[in-house]
């Protein structure tokens, strides 16, 4: 599925580029396992710093920072056709999330220097959840005592998708315990090798993607505050809605391309003298999840256009419908496409395995599926 159709005249270029580029650079599975170590390794520096030598890391950021001055259909562009090439690329997308929220609440100065970096090549990760704060984020126990025009940070964050490869971690803490659990928030900059923050990779089926961040008497500078300080739930809300998005532009690219392996497939492969994909059972099976995509495809593209003509504009009901849709249909596609492919599907001379092991998870990480079903429904009144 890689139609232009739906893509705005102005973007034509910018979206055939991006696909020649994947191509080019990843486009043989043989080039893929080189730059993933066999599938071991999510991110690859190498390519994310080509990305950045054609300006293309930063595309929605302003020019003033060093970016390209686009819009959020550009990055949703961006995200979607490099997982649609199967570039290893992890740290992209966490990287344009953290950038939004840096570039709302952060100083000049900070924007100057932290998405400058981004659209340099640097990796820019979030750090949020803690052992016991997950889902309901408003419970993490990380603090910043204030010394002075220091902060002293103490504690653990968990599954921090990108720590291990970030060169800065915007960390959440309290700095308030006296008031309500959503207030006396702040998020701190944290360049990586600061005395006292360690980061140890969790290992999972999908390669080297999220860490434990352990900080411990961690200091910190007042003028690395994003925000206000004690004041940055909005924030999060802010970086969720964000991730949410851009979740759906990643997995609405590795849907489209888990589609395309399974009907390539099915077109080649025959048996009783006929390719599989001409009986009823599997020509009904493709019906259903091509329709499946279109719907994610016009969802995503809704949302980001909203935020084009607005970028102030808060979507949490898109965002969240965004997220449930398009994650659950690309796990979907996945395991689908491995029964249609049968053996071959489960073999790692085939990517479907891959497909599968990236999308398992999608429907858990950045808000599970039964947290946006929550969400989708509260904002209905219920």
């Amino acid at each position: 599925m890689t139609s232009t159709e739906d893509v705005p005249a102005h973007r034509y270029e910018f979206v055939e580029s991006l696909r020649d580029f994947a191509r080019r650079e990843c486009g043989t599975r043989e080039q893929r396992r080189a730059l993933s170590d066999d599938d071991r390794i999510t991110h690859s520096a190498e390519l994310f710093g080509k990305l950045a030598d054609l300006g293309w890391i930063g595309c929605a950021i302003p020019e003033a920072y060093g970016g390209g001055g686009g819009s959020t259909s550009d990055a949703c562009h961006l995200v979607e056709e490099m997982a649609y090439g199967k570039a290893p690329l992890f740290g992209l997308g966490v990287s344009l999330v953290s950038a939004t929220v840096v570039q709302r609440f952060g100083t000049e100065a900070q924007k100057q220097d932290i998405l400058g970096g981004v659209c340099r090549g640097e990796v820019l990760a979030t750090a949020i959840s803690e052992p016991g704060a997950g889902s309901d984020a408003g419970s993490m126990n990380c603090r910043a005592e204030r010394r002075g025009r220091k902060f002293v940070v103490n504690g653990q964050k968990t599954w921090i998708s990108c720590a291990h490869i970030a060169s800065r971690i915007l960390v959440l803490c309290r700095t308030d315990g006296t008031g309500d659990k959503h207030a006396g928030i702040t998020m701190l900059d944290i360049p990586v090798g600061t005395p006292g923050l360690e980061i140890r990779p969790i290992a999972t089926m999908g390669g080297d993607e999220v860490n434990d961040v352990y900080l411990t008497d961690v200091e910190v500078d007042e003028d690395r505050v994003i925000g206000t300080e004690g004041g940055a739930w909005h924030q999060i809300m802010r970086c969720l809605n964000a991730d949410r998005l851009m979740c759906g532009a990643v997995f609405l690219g590795h849907a489209r391309r888990a589609f395309d392996d399974a009907l390539d497939y099915i077109r080649e492969r025959e048996q009783f003298d006929r390719p599989i994909g001409s009986f009823q059972a599997l020509r009904h099976r493709i019906a259903d999840l091509a329709t499946e995509v279109e719907c994610c495809r016009l969802l995503v593209r809704d949302a980001a256009r909203k935020l084009d003509r607005d970028p102030d504009r808060q979507v949490p009901r898109e965002a969240s419908m965004i997220k449930l849709k398009v994650t659950e249909t690309a796990k979907r596609i996945a395991i689908e496409g491995m029964q249609m492919m049968g053996g071959a599907g489960y073999t790692l001379e085939h990517d479907m395995q891959r497909h599968l092991r990236q999308s398992i998870i999608s429907t858990v990480y950045a808000g599970t599926s039964e947290i946006q079903r929550e969400i989708i429904g509260r904002s209905y009144g219920l």
